[in-house]
């Protein structure tokens, strides 16, 4: 247990804590339907609580790891994330839903293997741009080869498809690149290279349009494609300064789609209110000030980078959430990091603070 003492402990406050209130938020927002689909108000609650349990431990167990011997693994955890991703296409293995084929199912529970695919990415990058140093600023050296690695992950997860979270993986790949010397027009160049892709990805698919049309003005389909963000409006708008009270939404009562998932921060606002929305956001910003202050400190190239590349796929993920529950971006499938209902999710920020949390200790230990 000294190690843990070692460790960066109001990053591990934070995790436990926005853990907590995101079981909490999952059973307020799906006990209804629970109800209703299941006969048992309890059970998205079940679930949550085993996987922040699970998640909670593989945190710990991570934090009093030494992180670099997941250095000898990146690469060989890479290609295991992206046979996971190819798994979830063969039948009887991999389950769909909503049009999508982006789970596996094991022991009774289904897992995303996009969640993991994304530290493992950010693993991989971390050892790769630490072993070539001042190389990363050739093109030959520097770009190719990750234009290459990414260019195949990312059409294995647009096939599934899961456009969010592939846009996620290489905006964290790119900002991964440039913090670690990449030449800035290189990283432009990979960027410019991959716009054509993504305005192909949206306008070729009817589905993404209409939510590019209803983030422009949702009130043009009020009933349809502007539904949802409108349900998320009512949530947040008449939350107040102080809310509804803990359990006492009424846009979770089948109004708001995906309540307990995608948009709990929206339930959130509606039952603490303005005030409650201020507290959580200023947790997740002091959760990825501390990640960013520990990249910041860390020596050794291999931790600054999984640091960083850490702490920006959380920051990332927390900031597209809430700009889509709020209307500024639009609607997308991405889950609230520790807040939404989803193991593979829960599990993989947990594991995240964990490495971090790790790299924490070798940042104390520097200091002595």
């Amino acid at each position: 247990m000294n190690r843990l003492v070692e460790c960066d402990r109001t990053l591990l406050v934070l995790a436990i804590s926005l853990t907590g209130l995101g079981v909490v938020m999952v059973y307020s927002a799906s006990s209804i339907m629970a109800a209703r689909e299941y006969a048992d108000g309890l059970y998205y609650l079940k679930k949550q609580a085993l996987f922040a349990g699970g998640g909670i431990c593989a945190m710990l167990l991570l934090a009093l790891c030494d992180y670099t011997v997941w250095r000898r693994v990146a690469v060989a955890g890479l290609f295991l994330c992206a046979g996971l991703l190819l798994l979830v296409f063969v039948p009887g293995v991999g389950v769909g839903a909503g049009g999508a084929t982006r789970w596996l199912r094991v022991a009774g529970f289904t897992l995303q293997p996009a969640e993991f695919a994304k530290i493992g990415l950010v693993l991989y990058l971390a050892h790769s741009l630490a072993k070539k140093k001042t190389k990363i600023r050739s093109f030959k050296v520097g770009l190719i080869p990750y234009i290459l690695v990414l260019s195949g992950l990312l059409a294995i997860v647009l096939k599934q498809p899961d456009f969010g979270s592939a846009v996620t993986m290489g905006v964290v790949a790119c900002s991964m690149l440039f913090v670690a010397g990449t030449r800035w027009a290189h990283v432009i160049s990979l960027a410019l290279v991959c716009l054509p892709f993504v305005y192909f990805a949206i306008v070729n698919v009817e589905y993404r349009m209409k939510r590019i049309m209803a983030f422009l003005n949702p009130w043009d389909d009020p009933t349809n494609s502007g539904f949802q963000i409108i349900q998320s409006w009512t949530a947040v708008g008449t939350g107040g300064w102080v809310g509804r009270g803990l359990g006492a939404s009424k846009q979770k009562l089948f109004f708001l789609p995906e309540a307990h998932t995608d948009f709990i921060f929206a339930v959130l606002g509606e039952e603490l209110g303005f005030v409650g929305v201020l507290v959580v956001t200023a947790m997740f910003l002091l959760l990825i000030l501390r990640g960013m202050r520990i990249a910041l400190s860390v020596q050794d190239d291999f931790g600054r980078n999984l640091a960083f590349g850490l702490s920006f796929l959380l920051g990332l993920q927390v900031l597209v959430n809430i700009a889509v529950v709020l209307g500024l971006l639009p609607t997308k499938g991405l889950a609230l990091p520790f807040l939404s209902y989803g193991g593979s999710n829960l599990l993989c920020t947990l594991m995240a603070v964990g490495l971090l949390l790790s790299i924490s200790r070798r940042v104390q230990g520097e200091a002595v």
